[in-house]
């Protein structure tokens, strides 16, 4: 919004700081800290009164969770309120990548918060229908990547395949024409990640960090294949318009460092639903945009890790009838070898940051 304040820059020469995006990346994180550090705790007394018993423990799981009974939910709403009320200041609405990542992140927030609603008001861990939520997931992620390709497509030259083409690391011209079809890879590749997120949301503060890890990646990944001059240096695909998400996602790391100010251990609230399956679409949906599908599962491969756990868990189950790990997520299996919480957390936040690093570095190797 604030970025028309351009127009007014030859009366206010100051007015041209609105014009880079660097800087408003940086107006977005600190804009959307101060919105979830000033309304998280009237957001979270609100909650834990309208919820009372908080979000329902697994009755299976490690011994030390149950002293959390009573712990609100559904502080995904603190984060969006960050996330959407920051870049609808700072960033270019006018810009249909930021849309589409807005539509996401708002889309599967509200199936988050209906899933948290269902599992707080019943104290159950069945929530949402999986096939419905999954369903309605793949519509919101189908429409927001369809805009998106008829965007890339428009921004190309004449005949061009590349917005609906697969990129791949390490080759600046291997692309697969998808066609229509990328409509449904996109997809797969958002509700996949949202999911995925969600899954890792299970301890204090371990999805939020490495959310905010891979939202850093992606906002300099965003920046420089928006950016003619760097992509063209670093050999990358360029994507116009693309370097308007490193906005959208400086909000969320802003909302992200707001909202693990209330989760640290002992967390007084926990993001829900509505915050993982948020997040984790909006980190898929600008991994869409840049061409860079692959390289999250790099980055994000904290996440990868989690979502392979249990589906092993559950398939080796159904053949075998016994399990692979003591407890799935992952996170859980190394609670029940007698690591931590905190260990646990911090560890897999190290993991975090090399794999983001090792992501990264594809940027260079062409």
């Amino acid at each position: 919004m604030l970025i028309w304040l351009v127009e007014l820059s030859e009366h206010l020469k100051f007015l041209n700081l609105f014009r880079y995006i660097t800087f408003r990346t940086g107006a977005s994180l600190f804009t959307s800290a101060l919105i979830v550090f000033l309304f998280g705790p009237m957001i979270i007394n609100s909650l834990r009164i309208r919820q009372g018993k908080g979000q329902p423990i697994r009755a299976d799981g490690p011994q030390t969770h149950f002293k959390k009974a009573g712990t609100p939910t559904m502080g995904g709403l603190m984060i969006l309120a960050g996330i959407v009320g920051s870049s609808l200041l700072w960033a270019d609405l006018s810009n249909v990548y930021v849309v589409a990542t807005l539509l996401v992140t708002l889309g599967f927030g509200a199936i988050g918060f209906y899933d948290d609603y269902l599992k707080v008001s019943k104290q159950s861990h069945k929530g949402f229908s999986g096939k419905a939520r999954l369903g309605i997931e793949f519509v919101i992620a189908g429409i927001a990547v369809y805009f998106m390709m008829r965007a890339s497509l428009a921004s190309g030259p004449a005949g061009s395949t590349f917005g609906s083409s697969i990129a791949f690391p390490f080759f600046k011209d291997f692309l697969i024409n998808l066609g229509i079809m990328f409509v449904v890879f996109g997809g797969f590749v958002i509700v996949g990640a949202g999911n995925a997120v969600n899954l890792t949301d299970g301890l204090d503060g371990l999805a939020i960090v490495p959310v905010m890890i891979a939202a850093a990646s992606f906002g300099v990944i965003a920046y420089l294949a928006g950016n003619a001059v760097f992509a063209n240096y670093l050999q990358i695909n360029f994507v116009p318009g693309t370097g308007e998400l490193s906005v959208v996602l400086g909000a969320v790391i802003g909302a992200g460092l707001g909202f693990l100010w209330f989760n640290a251990p002992p967390a007084a609230i926990f993001m829900g639903d509505t915050g993982s399956l948020a997040l984790g679409g909006t980190i898929g949906t600008v991994a869409v945009a840049t061409k860079h599908e692959i390289v999250m599962a790099i980055i994000g491969g904290l996440f990868v890790m989690e979502t392979l756990s249990v589906i092993i868990q559950v398939g080796f189950f159904k053949m075998t009838g016994r399990r692979v790990f003591l407890m799935a997520p992952i996170h859980h299996h190394f609670e029940k070898k007698g690591w931590t919480e905190s260990q646990v957390v911090i560890r897999f936040w190290i993991i975090a940051v090399g794999l983001a690093m090792l992501g990264l570095s594809t940027l260079k190797l062409r």
